[in-house]
């Protein structure tokens, strides 16, 4: 049996539940990094969950809570649609239970549909949370009807992993950087690499992700062979969190294609690149950047308007170096050492807070 440890009064405890995957699947979440950066200043942060299998995960999460409720202070959730959501809600509960304060933060493009559809639930978990937090402004304004006082609390960077290259004038070398899957459209860029052929035969697209396994890498793959601009993608594959700012800087123009979304870190790293950035205006992206002033924003599917702009920043150098460099004074503002005291005097304030518990509740640990 795991031992267990009175807290130290003196000291700042965090459980984090989470997506602890990178090890497993590669993909960093935002609450691995918020993790890291709470221990180097100084927190003891416990994290779960890394188990890859979803009942597993579930128990880990859950047992996690139990095994070491006499650990931790407060408690940082994520909140994602689907399965995850009632991972997050059942967790909460068994919170409350033990009268352990807990913040809530909001992921996923999808959660606004998938709440409107389980109203009660989600104004369940939102009512006895301590905090609840959404890294974009459109969750916010999505999501606060089922909790007025939502908090805006962006996803952040660190600048010093991105260096900048202003975009004077741009060459026709196209960047796209997500996970292959259809809700990010990947077929998109290959369409819009086709319409860009005939005024600039020199045009070349670098597709960089994961296979999520849907199909779609096959669908992309197949359509470029099929418009007869194979020899013009390269493709990648997965690649390492700490290589993201080399392979963007491959190229001059970031293309996001996502139908769904919130708030990609993708889009910001290539914008503290210095990249222009030419994306769907799907979701919360809107609210992350600014069409004419840090990037190009076309509707979701539309390759004609997304290959209109391109070809115009390949044409108009001085609005390529306008972009560029607006975009990267946009995200200044979202570096770690920005966000990191933000979170600390919001788990400090909230730890001090104890949740309502029910009779029921109490007596289930009595």
């Amino acid at each position: 049996m795991e031992r267990t440890t009175q807290i130290d009064e003196g000291g700042e405890s965090v459980l984090i539940v989470g997506n602890f995957l990178s090890g497993s699947v590669g993909n960093r979440g935002v609450c691995e990094e918020l993790a890291d950066r709470l221990r180097a200043s100084g927190w003891n942060v416990i994290a779960t969950s890394s188990r890859t299998g979803r009942f597993e995960r579930l128990v880990d999460m859950l047992g996690t809570v139990w095994r070491r409720r006499r650990e931790f202070q407060v408690v940082q959730i994520d909140v994602f649609s689907g399965p995850a959501f009632f991972w997050a809600a059942a967790v909460s509960v068994l919170l409350r239970a033990l009268g352990k304060p807990y913040v809530l933060t909001l992921h996923g493009g999808n959660l606004p549909a998938f709440s409107n559809r389980w109203p009660w639930a989600t104004r369940l978990l939102f009512r006895y949370a301590s905090t609840v937090t959404a890294p974009s402004g459109y969750l916010v304004e999505a999501m606060r009807r089922f909790r007025p006082d939502l908090r805006l609390l962006p996803n952040a960077i660190d600048l010093s992993l991105y260096p900048f290259r202003l975009r004077r004038s741009v060459r026709p070398r196209l960047v796209w950087l997500r996970a292959f899957h259809r809700i990010y459209d990947p077929s998109l860029a290959i369409r819009v690499l086709s319409l860009l052929v005939p005024e600039f035969p020199d045009v070349q697209l670098l597709m960089v992700g994961p296979d999520k396994g849907d199909g779609s890498l096959q669908e992309a793959l197949s359509l470029a062979a099929a418009s007869g601009v194979q020899e013009r993608v390269e493709y990648s594959g997965r690649v390492a969190k700490s290589a993201v700012a080399d392979w963007i800087n491959r190229g001059d123009i970031f293309l996001n294609t996502s139908t769904v979304d919130n708030n990609p870190v993708t889009i910001l790293e290539a914008m503290a690149c210095g990249a222009c950035v030419v994306s769907t205006l799907a979701g919360g992206i809107p609210y992350l950047a600014s069409n004419g002033v840090d990037s190009l924003l076309t509707e979701p599917g539309d390759a004609d308007g997304m290959a209109a702009c391109v070809a115009e920043l390949l044409r108009n150098p001085e609005l390529a170096a306008s972009l560029s460099l607006n975009a990267r004074r946009r995200v200044e503002a979202i570096d770690w050492s920005n966000v990191l005291p933000e979170w600390q005097a919001l788990l400090r304030s909230a730890s001090q807070q104890t949740p309502l518990r029910t009779e029921k509740l109490r007596k289930a640990v009595s």
